[in-house]
């Protein structure tokens, strides 16, 4: 545990200021798009047009972190049933594994305390509720079944992307427009959770604690899901690493079959050198 801190610690710090500026930056475009008093929110009074520009501005930022120097760097998780789904899958060692989780969930707490600290009331306005993500209107099954589903879309597509060696750079550019997509469509259903970090940091600031076992369980059993689907499909030696965007010239910390594929070839070419 020691070694793995001592050596990772810039990747954990990395993870935990990655997921509080994007929780910053959702409770600020909530406020501005939901609070009663927002010029946004009497500008714009269809819900759907707001949801809309909700998602591509939360996909923006997103976008930004991953394929920024930090996100090169950690990998971009940003979200703890990720990391676990990629411990499960054997690409994240366990004490990175834990490092990365409890990150998230200092990243998102410092997140949203900041958010109050700047937004003040119009964060609690019972409009914005803290962003808490609570069941919609057809109930905590019908919640659940949805976080369940679109974790389980974004692990498929994250695993299924990354791995292909031709598209791996697109893997951010594809998780984060599904995203913006499910900000759009499944919001109302459970609040577009799919992070139980996120989601603990808002319960603790509205101290909405009800249906937090709800957002618990849903994103890791969709995501360890979706990671059993694509191994059934390609086997466990087609998960290659567990970075978002690994083609760059930050160092990876995870085990990383690019860096083993890169070891062979230099291997190989050493041997073929004249003697």
């Amino acid at each position: 545990m020691l070694a793995a801190l001592k050596q990772h610690w810039p990747e954990y710090l990395m993870e935990a200021a990655e997921l509080a500026i994007l929780v910053l930056a959702l409770c600020c475009v909530t406020v501005a798009l939901e609070y009663p008093a927002s010029p946004l929110h009497r500008a714009i009074p269809d819900p759907v047009l707001r949801r809309l520009l909700k998602g591509l501005t939360i996909g923006l930022v997103a976008l930004g972190i991953i394929y920024s120097p930090w996100g090169k760097q950690s990998g971009a998780h940003l979200n703890p049933s990720i990391t676990f789904t990629y411990f499960r899958l054997r690409k994240v060692p366990g004490w990175d594994a834990l490092g990365y989780i409890l990150a998230h969930f200092a990243g998102a707490i410092v997140g949203i305390l900041l958010a109050a600290l700047v937004l003040r009331d119009r964060l609690s306005d019972p409009a914005v509720h803290s962003v808490t993500t609570l069941p919609g209107m057809a109930g905590p099954a019908v919640a659940f079944l949805a976080e369940l589903l679109i974790s389980f879309l974004l692990m498929l597509v994250i695993l299924t992307v990354s791995n292909a060696e031709m598209l791996a750079r697109l893997t951010g550019l594809c998780a984060v427009t599904l995203m913006a997509t499910c900000i759009l469509l499944e919001t109302p259903l459970s609040g577009m959770s799919m992070n139980p970090a996120r989601s603990f940091a808002a319960a603790l600031l509205g101290q909405m604690w009800a249906w937090l076992w709800l957002y618990f369980l849903a994103p890791p059993l969709g995501m360890l899901l979706a990671a059993q689907v694509y191994v059934w499909l390609r086997g466990p030696d087609a998960v290659i690493c567990a970075k978002l965007h690994h083609h760059n010239n930050k160092r990876c910390i995870f085990h990383c079959g690019y860096r083993a594929r890169e070891e062979q070839q230099r291997a190989a070419a050493l041997s073929r050198q004249p003697r």
